[in-house]
């Protein structure tokens, strides 16, 4: 344990007792869960190893999804610095900003942008940050926290028929929807003053009380610079950080996975038909305690042409250990 410590001298003590629930306390191999969380998910219904699903700690709903969200104006949301990171989404007109700083707290929101029902998510231990459409089967469904983590990664249930989802593939893993994956959305993690000159009418989620003043801190303090992630047990990448960020996109047959480092580098890459670009200006959600100190890591855009226009196209920024281990058999380009 002491090695451990000695690596991860910068991290805040919560992250230290996070690192140590990870390293002392078995795997709970079992995903069904305590007594009192009054499940009725069907758990006899999956098609994954179920011991890769281990408690993160906080029970069902112990991090709790924001459900009715409150937005205010660019103006008035003076808390945010212009480097924190948000998640950009615009459809049909409609144009909000999700600070990390809020879902850093909740992870999931529920809403709907410009007609459309979503779910906002962002898992912190992931540097995730994936939007879904919530209509499944015709029919808008709300998501909730399971307490649970695979691979790293949020595990999510749905409040209609109480299947488990994982966040970074949008794929039921255990109920009813088990063969059923979620559609994502595209969406940026941007800085707020990215988002402010796209959309300078745009709104921005003041969580469930319609102020920011009580958000903006990182309680996983230096994480992204720590030697290895949490509650992770997965294989490592080879030849490569897992803390690396990397953008991964994925779209219908086509999987690419390129380090943050290398786009900053060219400034502006194509790949398989995808340009991928970095500008500065975004600071880092996981470095120090308050988001807007954070180091620069900077901004990421996925486009392709389509119609004779520059499209968004669904990605996510996440670490090198995230995408090893939800797409081995993609190369990660350095």
């Amino acid at each position: 344990m002491a090695s451990v410590l000695a690596k991860t001298a910068k991290l805040s003590m919560a992250t230290l007792l996070l690192m140590a629930v990870s390293v002392f306390t078995p795997a709970m191999a079992d995903p069904n869960p305590r007594p009192w969380e009054n499940w009725k998910t069907d758990f006899e219904r999956t098609d994954i190893d179920v011991s890769a699903i281990i408690s993160g700690g906080p029970p069902k709903d112990g991090i709790p999804a924001i459900d009715d969200p409150k937005f205010i104006t660019i103006a008035k949301a003076t808390a945010l610095s212009d480097r924190e990171p948000v998640i950009g989404i615009e459809i049909n007109g409609d144009a909000r900003a999700y600070p990390l700083g809020v879902l850093m707290r909740h992870e999931i929101a529920n809403d709907v942008i410009g007609g459309k029902p979503v779910i906002v998510t962002f898992c912190p231990l992931c540097n995730s940050a994936i939007v879904f459409d919530a209509m499944i089967d015709g029919k808008r469904h709300d998501f909730g926290t399971t307490g649970r983590l695979r691979n790293s990664d949020l595990v999510m249930y749905d409040r209609q028929t109480e299947s488990w989802w994982q966040q970074f593939s949008g794929e039921a893993l255990i109920g009813h929807y088990v063969g059923t994956k979620l559609t994502p959305i595209p969406s940026r993690m941007e800085s707020f003053a990215n988002f402010k000159k796209r959309f300078p009418e745009g709104k921005v989620m003041a969580g469930n009380h319609g102020s920011l003043a009580s958000y903006g801190a990182n309680p996983y303090t230096g994480y992204d610079s720590a030697a290895r992630p949490f509650l992770y047990r997965g294989e490592m990448p080879k030849n490569i950080d897992p803390m690396e960020r990397v953008v991964v996109v994925r779209e219908g047959t086509k999987s690419i996975v390129v380090t943050m480092k290398a786009v900053r580098k060219k400034g502006r890459m194509k790949l398989s038909g995808f340009e991928i670009v970095w500008t500065k200006g975004q600071a880092s959600a996981l470095d120090t305690r308050r988001i807007s100190e954070g180091r620069e890591v900077g901004n990421i855009t996925v486009t392709r042409m389509k119609d004779g226009k520059k499209k968004d196209v669904v990605h996510d920024v996440t670490f090198a250990f995230v995408a090893h281990a939800f797409m081995p058999d993609t190369t990660i380009t350095k």
